[in-house]
């Protein structure tokens, strides 16, 4: 943001007039060659006032119409700046509940249809955006203030990174911080990523006292009353558990898991040989803690992963009515997102903005 925009204009230095340099200069016998004040009560000055105001009104306007949609006065991006993670979780968390999401500026098309399916559900107050960039943090708190909070410091790239690249595991890999430190603030935490979709109220699915709760990534169909135990790990090793939809109670459980996906992560950088994404550290943080945690695998039918939800239309038709958040993964590309999320009847952005706390952006 140009600080030439916000800068004051500079003081016009006082014009020294001969027939002031002193009092005695000003007398009825010599009066200086000045023209008479004109008043603003004359045909004149009553003009120029009705002028003016014309001028003020019609400019005014148009000069705010023309600034940048995320524009904020210099107090505001202050405020914002130093806004804490603390702070914003006390603005939003509701029955001590807080809903995360982790959003740079490229995924906020993303964002806004994931807050109208949360708005059908009536949760949208519980939700907290954390942005990845100032862009996106100036955007939201703009049009919905207090929501969004950036914890320094922000990753330097602002576009959408491929699946497996660098900037992907860079993004990804701040969030079990995140995380973390919202559990040691006291809150409950649902994580979602925005490539989702909630079509019912998740909340009466996570029963019981558990300390996480977690969806299985896997395609294969499971029986509706499946276990709820993390499943037997896979080919790798490790099972293959979604990092994109995570509920935590504020437990010692449940923030173990998150101190050993950090670890995980610490101990699995990214490389061009081997494109490491956030997810199998988080498998193997639930299949080195599975002993010491309580665990639970939330129902298939209701949490589907992509895979199985827009590839298996059997599958569909025989849970139809269960499906409560639906992700669309198994799928790469901003557009192909989209565009699968339209085929579908799930992107809401283009007709049903006005159901966003952000409205259109």
């Amino acid at each position: 943001m140009s600080t030439s925009i916000h800068q004051r204009q500079q003081q016009q230095p006082h014009l020294h007039h001969p027939h002031l340099s002193s009092p005695s200069s000003i007398s009825p016998r010599n009066p200086p060659n000045w023209q008479r004040p004109m008043s603003i009560f004359g045909r004149t000055g009553l003009l120029s006032l009705l002028t003016l105001m014309v001028v003020v009104g019609v400019l005014l306007p148009t000069m705010r119409m023309r600034m940048p949609d995320g524009f904020l006065s210099r107090t505001s991006v202050s405020k914002w700046r130093d806004y804490t993670l603390a702070q914003a979780a006390e603005f939003v968390g509701k029955n001590g509940t807080v809903i995360v999401c982790a959003v740079s500026q490229p995924y906020l098309p993303f964002l806004n249809n994931w807050l109208i399916s949360i708005a059908r559900q009536k949760h949208q107050d519980k939700v907290l955006v954390i942005a990845e960039d100032y862009a996106t943090l100036y955007t939201v708190n703009q049009k919905w203030p207090g929501h969004a909070v950036l914890v320094p410091p922000a990753p330097d790239a602002q576009t959408a990174h491929k699946f497996g690249s660098m900037g992907f595991f860079n993004f990804t890999s701040r969030r079990p911080r995140h995380l973390l430190n919202i559990l040691e603030l006291g809150y409950n935490v649902m994580y979602n990523d925005v490539d989702m979709v909630w079509l019912a109220d998740p909340f009466p699915y996570l029963q019981g006292d558990h300390d996480v709760y977690f969806t299985d990534d896997m395609t294969a169909v499971k029986p509706l009353n499946h276990s709820h135990d993390l499943p037997p790990p896979g080919k790798k090793g490790r099972t293959y558990i979604c990092s994109c939809m995570i509920f935590m109670r504020p437990t010692s459980g449940a923030k173990l898991v998150m101190k050993k996906w950090i670890e995980e992560l610490q101990a699995q950088p990214w490389s061009k040989a081997k494109k490491a994404n956030d997810q199998p550290a988080f498998n193997w943080a639930l299949n080195r803690t599975a002993g010491e945690v309580d665990l639970y695998l939330l129902p298939q039918a209701a949490f589907p992963t992509g895979g199985l939800y827009f590839k298996n239309k059997t599958w569909v038709q025989e849970t139809k009515g269960k499906h409560v958040i639906i992700h669309n993964n198994y799928i790469t590309g901003f557009e192909k997102k989209i565009k699968r999320f339209q085929e579908y009847g799930l992107w809401f952005v283009d007709d049903h903005a006005q159901e966003s706390p952000l409205g259109k952006i």
